[in-house]
């Protein structure tokens, strides 16, 4: 009498992903899932891979991974084992940005954990959140387009976080809405979820570009279905003189992108928008971009959905890069990212089994941004950016490619709907903060740095996490980690990823400490990785490991 045998899943990123993947085995026991911050598609929208493009956070993660994995069992909890398992443990971790690289395409290794192969497997309700300050914005609006099962989708300005506590603000009752579903799947209550609208946005206002962010202006659209008859399609084309036009032209357009563009990208996913994770002022990147803009608008744009770009062009490689931003360009030049999209174009058939491209002879892509939802005020112009390089964001083909564009348009999912908030949430609630002493402040820094004798530009990323005692317990933890990313002139193939981590745990008179490090490079053919691990009790090292990997490159 006091269980029903109902089960439900909740999870963030990873967790999230898990609620989807074991939601599609169709266990009997599992009514609902609540899925944040999650993908349906571990190859196109992952972490590792986007558009067939190498996504540097592939090396980032791994590396990540490798420090995190390293870091032991508490004493307190295990006993005199601790030592064993510790060692057992770094005796037993893979290098992952390894094993990753090891799929270059849409392989089994992908499609074992993309709930998108098929989306009719999950018969379990779902509830799903997004950010849209996070790079897993798509997810949602896939979700709530596909599932036969009941799904309802929330996707607020935020970063990777949990609704109630991320950044950009507002936040919203996310614990509260996870009650009211679990009370009506698994208790079957009366809460009024399943009349919930379908799909429930931040319509963002216009914003200047700003690397950090913490409140994001707006207001909440609500539509009972997604698709909604709301959003129609509004075409522009792109015209020779560098502008956005509604009317068809034919063009002869160059790109041929220095590889330093795109260090006004900011981070793949951003965990906080306190700290300067978001995209930059795009006027640089731009300028390394071949720009079309439209006149300035006449009246506010409401775009809800996914931007659609057609181009047919040409490349003077077998291998090439594409990337497309959609910006919003202010009165005084200051430009701000609102979409992108990237596309490895020998992927341009499938990401199953991509073919060199025809040298010098015209071919077309379609290419979708992905999902945003904004306001642009009038006033504004649109631009649509395309480069050919995209660093330090994805890694570089081997050999720099000129592409020339010969037409192009671009699809606007322009919404019309309410002036107001369609929709009010409960206000943020959570537990009490973890009660902790701080012994070494925490401290963050990311810039870009450019040798004038060698050509050398770095970004680089200092994050020192702070020192903190555990009031309850005593344990005392600390994490700290550089991160360098560099390429040097035009030269693709001296492009290099760099990390190292430190974990330090200690209590009373006993200390460990881990030490990772973890290099990538490329030749024309070959992907090269080396890591390693160390492992210190006090200041005495117990334990070393290292790892090499060369792994050919397989279109890109």
């Amino acid at each position: 009498s006091w269980c029903s045998g109902a089960v439900g899943m909740m999870g963030k990123s990873w967790g999230g992903f898990n609620c989807l993947q074991v939601a599609a085995l169709r266990p009997p026991a599992l009514k609902a899932i609540i899925t944040v911050c999650s993908t349906v598609d571990r190859f196109a929208d992952d972490i590792h891979y986007k558009g067939g493009c190498l996504l540097n956070d592939n090396f980032a993660w791994g590396s990540q991974m490798l420090s995190f994995s390293s870091r032991l069992p508490d004493p307190m909890l295990v006993g005199e084992r601790w030592r064993e398992m510790w060692l057992e443990r770094l005796n037993a971790e893979p290098f992952l940005s390894a094993t990753w690289l090891g799929h270059q395409t849409r392989d089994d290794y992908w499609k074992h954990g993309s709930v998108c192969e098929d989306y009719s497997a999950i018969k379990a309700a779902v509830l799903s959140f997004g950010g849209w300050a996070d790079n897993y914005m798509n997810t949602v609006a896939h979700l709530v387009e596909n599932l036969d099962a009941p799904v309802k989708g929330i996707v607020g300005p935020w970063v990777h976080q949990y609704p109630h506590e991320a950044t950009p603000a507002p936040q919203i009752g996310f614990l509260q809405e996870a009650i009211r579903w679990w009370d009506h799947w698994l208790k079957d209550l009366p809460t009024g979820v399943e009349n919930d609208p379908a799909y429930r946005v931040w319509m963002q206002e216009s914003a200047r570009p700003s690397r950090t962010r913490t409140h994001r202006p707006g207001r909440w659209v609500a539509e009972q279905n997604w698709p909604t008859s709301r959003v129609t399609r509004e075409v522009w084309h792109l015209g020779q003189s560098g502008d956005l036009a509604r009317e068809a032209d034919d063009i002869c357009v160059t790109v041929s992108s220095p590889l330093d563009c795109g260090f006004g990208t900011g981070f793949y996913f951003p965990m906080s928008g306190d700290v300067p994770q978001m995209p930059g002022d795009q006027r640089d990147d731009d300028a390394r971009s071949a720009c079309f803009d439209s006149a300035p608008l006449e009246a506010d744009l409401d775009l809800l959905g996914a931007c659609e770009v057609k181009l047919e062009l040409s490349s003077d490689q077998p291998q090439a890069q594409i990337i497309l931003r959609l910006c919003e360009v202010h009165p005084d030049g200051a430009s701000t990212r609102l979409t992108y999209g990237v596309l490895n174009l020998c992927h341009r058939h499938s990401h199953e089994t991509p073919s060199d491209l025809p040298i010098n002879k015209p071919f077309t892509i379609r290419l979708r941004l992905d999902q945003f939802a904004v306001r642009v005020k009038a006033g504004m112009r649109l631009r649509l950016a395309i480069s050919s390089a995209y660093w330090p964001f994805i890694w570089p083909i081997p050999q720099s490619a000129k592409l020339t564009l010969k037409a192009g348009e671009m699809s606007l999912p322009v919404h019309r709907g309410a002036q107001a908030d369609e929709w009010q949430f409960e206000p943020a609630e959570g537990a009490a903060p973890w009660q902790y002493d701080e012994l070494r402040a925490p401290s963050y820094s990311s810039r870009v740095t450019c040798d004038q004798s060698t050509g050398e530009i770095a970004l680089l990323i200092e994050n020192d996490e702070g020192l903190r005692r555990d009031q309850q317990h005593g344990l005392q933890s600390g994490s700290r980690s550089c991160l360098k990313r560099s390429i040097t002139g035009n030269d693709p193939l001296s492009a290099t990823a760099e990390s190292h981590w430190t974990q330090e745990l200690s209590r009373q008179d006993w200390s460990v400490r881990t030490e990772t490090h973890a290099k990538m490079w490329s030749s024309a053919d070959t992907f090269h990785l080396t890591a390693s691990i160390k492992a210190y009790e006090g200041n005495t090292l117990i334990f070393n490991k290292e790892f090499s990997h060369d792994l050919a490159r397989e279109f890109g």
